[in-house]
């Protein structure tokens, strides 16, 4: 898999729209569903009484900082250089654990620049996913395999397939990890698409490996969970049926903690149902990232705003309940890196994070594969402080 396919897959998706709707192995789309003018109402109509308003949207230095010094650290050159995904997850520690899909291991030039990927002939180790640990403000990262030869820790079963991380979730002591599976199927550039959802499921203690990994649903095209949410007796779990544009959120619930009890799907009509099949599409304008979080009375929908192409907007929608309407579109922050070749993505929150306000990732890429190697602070999450009045 080349850096290009796989670094830009968020954004590559998006940018060919309608046309990998032809390359997709899924079944038949959900029904009932929404249509588009119901889906628009949802999304334009007015504020749920519940919904907080956005006030501000500052950088979080303590994080950026973090992540750029630890990124730029040479002491070790088989750790942390730069990452996508950027999901995060309290461990019974009280450490941090920090989620990632594809990351760069290895060194930093002078002048802020990375060798490249080994199979171009450089030093730099490229992996499709990976952990980072933060304990009393340092940071550890943690791969499988050996220093010698760096693995995924949620390893592909063969060449042609590979894992990207999803939200995670603690159940019982034991972290568990949500990933989607791509696959390849021919040798064009395009040639891959989303296979199925999993959840591994890891020690606190062992992180480098699963103890177990089981499958999720994975039968109607939604590739489940963009976000998770831990709400009264359930856990909520969101899903992405994507198509490009546009992307259709969906909404499955489990009583209790573990993602392996019995899932049930939301309906067009407000009800639930046992049958992945009629999950229904509750909304569209979300991304392959976002999140879903308790604020105040009522409940945030973070996500980068993908009614439009290629943009810079983080936006917020809120609801009454945790599985919607989410009305009332807010603007929260407008990514400044966004121009020429970068793009940035998939913005969501981390409410167990400390910070002044609500904590918000999102991703930065560039369409160039050789600026990664220009510029290491390109691909790497950047941190906000969201505040709510």
């Amino acid at each position: 898999m080349t850096r290009f396919r796989s670094a830009l897959a968020p954004l590559a998706i998006a940018l060919i729209g309608l046309t990998t709707v032809s390359q997709q192995a899924w079944a038949a789309p959900p029904k009932p569903v929404p249509t588009i003018a119901q889906e628009q109402q949802q999304q334009t109509g007015p504020a749920s009484a519940c919904a907080p308003t956005v006030k501000s949207a500052t950088t979080n230095a303590r994080l950026t900082s973090l992540f750029t010094n630890y990124g730029n650290d040479n002491s070790r050159l088989d750790d942390w250089t730069g990452a996508d995904g950027t999901y995060s997850l309290r461990l019974p520690s009280g450490k941090e654990l920090w989620i990632f899909s594809d990351t760069f291991l290895g060194q930093v030039n002078p002048g802020g620049s990375r060798p490249p990927v080994v199979e171009e002939g450089g030093t730099t180790v490229f992996l499709n996913n990976t952990f980072a640990v933060e304990r009393n403000g340092k940071l550890s990262t943690i791969y499988g395999g050996t220093p010698q030869k760096p693995a995924a820790v949620m390893p592909p079963r063969d060449k042609n397939h590979w894992f990207w991380a999803g939200d995670a979730t603690l159940a019982g002591g034991i972290v568990e990890v949500t990933y989607q599976e791509y696959e390849r199927y021919g040798t064009g550039a395009w040639d891959w698409r989303w296979h199925r959802n999993v959840v591994a499921r890891f020690a606190p203690g062992r992180l480098d490996r699963p103890i177990s990994v089981h499958n999720l649903p994975s039968g109607h095209g939604v590739s489940w969970a963009s976000a998770t949410l831990k709400d009264g007796a359930y856990t909520y779990v969101y899903g992405v049926e994507d198509f490009g544009s546009p992307k259709y959120m969906h909404v499955a619930r489990v009583k209790g903690q573990s993602l392996l009890g019995r899932w049930e799907y939301l309906k067009a009509d407000g009800n639930w149902s046992p049958n992945e099949a009629d999950s229904a599409r509750i909304m569209s304008g979300v991304a392959n990232e976002f999140s879903v979080t308790r604020v105040g009375s009522g409940y945030v929908l973070i996500t980068h705003d993908t009614t439009e192409a290629l943009s810079a907007n983080i936006v917020a929608y809120a609801s009454c309940s945790p599985f919607g309407p989410f009305t009332g579109k807010q603007h929260i922050y407008t990514t400044p890196e966004t121009s020429g070749n970068i793009f940035t993505y998939n913005a969501h929150a981390h409410p167990e994070v400390a910070g002044n306000g609500l904590v918000v990732s999102y991703n930065v890429n560039s369409f160039v594969n050789t600026d990664h190697y220009r510029d290491v602070s390109i691909y790497r999450p950047r941190f906000l402080d969201v505040t709510f009045q």
